[in-house]
């Protein structure tokens, strides 16, 4: 089962000394040896990509109808509201969406539990802003901060926030920023039931077992929500070295 990995991997995770994590690369690493991505990363990075490729069309084609709208209808503003906004950058990062939860995963060392406890922030995120859409110039750093956020709840052994800066590419002092809004945003509703994990581990299984080798997220769907979100259904280290790679 899916999720008696993640028990699998906590328990060695926790044991494991943190002068074992490796320092992230000065350069970044496109050129190194590819590894296997772990099947979970696999799986969201698939979901994640197919929904933030979905919202960037939305915005594209909404780019031509948002001066119809009447800028009195207060309502409408607000309905409007951009919630995520502080988690902006200039543009969107070079660096694909599985690439930089594989590097969050190798360089801090979190347990697997915390990518899918960082995408039940996410997910909460969309089903409690539904106007607020994730995008290639947001996802980055929304999980980043989710990630990082999930560690602390779950691994006994974790990052401070300096070197997750580093290994995510922006400065400390935005992360701490970013870690805020976040909480805020959430309602500093950041515990996960054991209930609500297992039937995000159950979904992520039934799909594996689906389509195999080649994991094609596609059911599940929900109106305003990631394509696996069952959200709406469901009752230190010390580095402050200047990070790399930057997202603007």
């Amino acid at each position: 089962m899916l999720s008696d990995d993640f028990n699998h991997h906590q328990v060695h995770h926790n044991h494991r000394d943190s002068e074992s994590r490796p320092e992230p690369p000065i350069q970044d690493d496109h050129h190194q040896q590819p590894t296997p991505q772990p099947r979970v990363l696999t799986i969201l990075s698939y979901v994640l990509e197919k929904l933030v490729a979905r919202n960037n069309h939305l915005v594209l084609s909404n780019n031509g109808t948002t001066s119809s709208y009447h800028d009195d209808d207060q309502h409408h503003h607000q309905m409007r509201k951009n919630y995520l906004k502080g988690f902006d950058g200039v543009r969107a990062p070079s660096i694909s969406i599985p690439k930089y939860l594989e590097r969050i995963y190798k360089y801090t060392n979190c347990s697997l539990s915390c990518f899918v406890v960082g995408y039940v922030y996410l997910d909460r995120l969309i089903h409690r802003y539904p106007d607020s859409l994730v995008v290639s110039l947001n996802i980055h750093r929304l999980l980043l901060t989710c990630v990082m956020v999930a560690s602390k709840m779950l691994d006994d052994v974790n990052c401070n926030n300096a070197f997750f800066a580093r290994v995510g590419g922006v400065t400390n002092s935005e992360l701490n920023r970013l870690e805020l809004e976040l909480l805020f945003l959430l309602d500093f509703r950041v515990v996960v039931s054991s209930n609500v994990f297992e039937t995000y581990c159950h979904h992520l299984e039934k799909e594996m077992h689906r389509n195999g080798a080649t994991p094609l997220i596609t059911s599940f769907a929900a109106h305003n929500a990631t394509d696996v979100s069952v959200e709406a259904h469901s009752t230190t280290s010390n580095n402050s070295s200047s990070p790399d790679p930057k997202i603007k």
